[in-house]
């Protein structure tokens, strides 16, 4: 008898293992939770929002806390103030919050003179019923609700970038298929240009001579994408984000997009992503790793699969993502980069990161 017990034991054992080979990265023990995940080694963010979640707050209200974290410490200069100038020099902010548990979404994108794009965030979950604001409409809402305001969100960093771009002739930039009436603009179609003069243009085309990746990168289009699993079992996500560096002023990108930068649902799992959100949020690439899961994809796989639907038709796409399911199992994809995540649960002393190769 107890050499059968001790078979059962050790075959026991063994599954498990092989379980955590194929799967991914699990908590396997029964207190798998809290757990937080977020992108990058963006480690002081995942610490106040493993502070907050482990001293009993609700998902969201941890989420809050670790993307406030970032913004104060302008993560990479891509999120927070002070980072990621538009052609015209100036810093906004795009940011989201969603609860997996109603599914409710709050969001602000191209936001002014604000800050605190996450809080601001979840304003809007708490006291509309809006899912979105945007622009100046959004900074005045903010205020109003008693975020501090309005600032500067420009830093000496930021605007020293953008001198020396425009030294370099505005380039790289986002435009395509225009023509610059001025080394720096303003652009008009090219197909237009001399339509309203009567002269034919002697002004060289900007068109898709650049690939995208050429500006898209760590250090100037990123996002904090961050996922908590609270005590109780309920999921939350956030991002934050400053944008694309040198962005044509009004761009919104995937940050404030739900289903594109995160998505959340508490009977499935949880998503974050990052890179190039003006490709990406065409896929709604975390809405599409949640329903994956949903429909019995492990983390791993649902990962892979939404970032080779991108890659098929935008080979040179830069992003990434992370999944985690409602077991606490986590993996990652990306494509175009190496890509680190970073995770806290109970069996950790500290943030642990996880390296992804292309």
């Amino acid at each position: 008898m107890a050499t059968k017990t001790l078979s059962s034991t050790c075959i026991s054992g063994l599954a498990v293992l092989l379980l955590f080979l194929v799967t991914g990265h699990e908590a396997l023990n029964s207190g798998q939770y809290p757990v937080v995940v977020s992108t990058w080694p963006f480690l002081e963010a995942v610490r106040a929002a493993w502070r907050a979640v482990d001293n009993g707050f609700s998902a969201v209200d941890a989420v809050v806390e670790g993307c406030s974290a970032c913004e104060e410490l302008r993560c990479d200069g891509t999120v927070g103030p002070g980072g990621s100038p538009d052609e015209n020099g100036e810093t906004t902010i795009d940011a989201l919050v969603m609860d997996g548990v109603t599914m409710e979404v709050g969001a602000v994108a191209a936001m002014r003179y604000v800050k605190d794009g996450i809080k601001a965030a979840r304003l809007v979950m708490q006291h509309t019923k809006h899912t979105l604001l945007v622009g100046e409409q959004a900074s005045v809402f903010a205020i109003s609700m008693g975020l501090p305001g309005p600032t500067n969100l420009s830093s000496s960093e930021s605007m020293e970038k953008w001198t020396k771009w425009k030294q370099n002739h505005c380039q790289p930039n986002f435009w395509k298929n225009v023509v610059p009436l001025d080394r720096c603009g303003p652009y008009r179609a090219k197909d237009f240009v001399g339509l309203y003069d009567g002269t034919c243009s002697k002004t060289t085309p900007v068109g898709n001579i650049r690939s995208r990746s050429s500006h898209v990168g760590l250090h100037n289009h990123d996002t904090i994408s961050m996922a908590v699993i609270d005590k109780m079992g309920h999921i939350a996500v956030g991002t934050s984000t400053n944008g694309a560096t040198f962005k044509i002023p009004g761009r919104v990108g995937d940050g404030p997009i739900a289903g594109s930068s995160s998505y959340a649902d508490d009977e499935v799992g949880a998503c974050g992503a990052t890179g190039d959100g003006d490709i990406m949020m065409r896929f709604l690439p975390c809405y599409q790793v949640v329903e994956s899961m949903r429909l019995g994809m492990e983390p791993k796989a649902a990962a892979k699969d939404a970032i080779s639907r991108i890659a098929r038709k935008f080979p040179d796409f830069v992003g990434a993502i992370f999944a985690i399911n409602k077991k606490g199992v986590h993996a990652g994809a990306c494509h175009g980069w190496t890509f680190q995540y970073s995770v806290r649960n109970p069996e950790m002393d500290d943030v642990k990161v996880y390296t992804v190769l292309p």
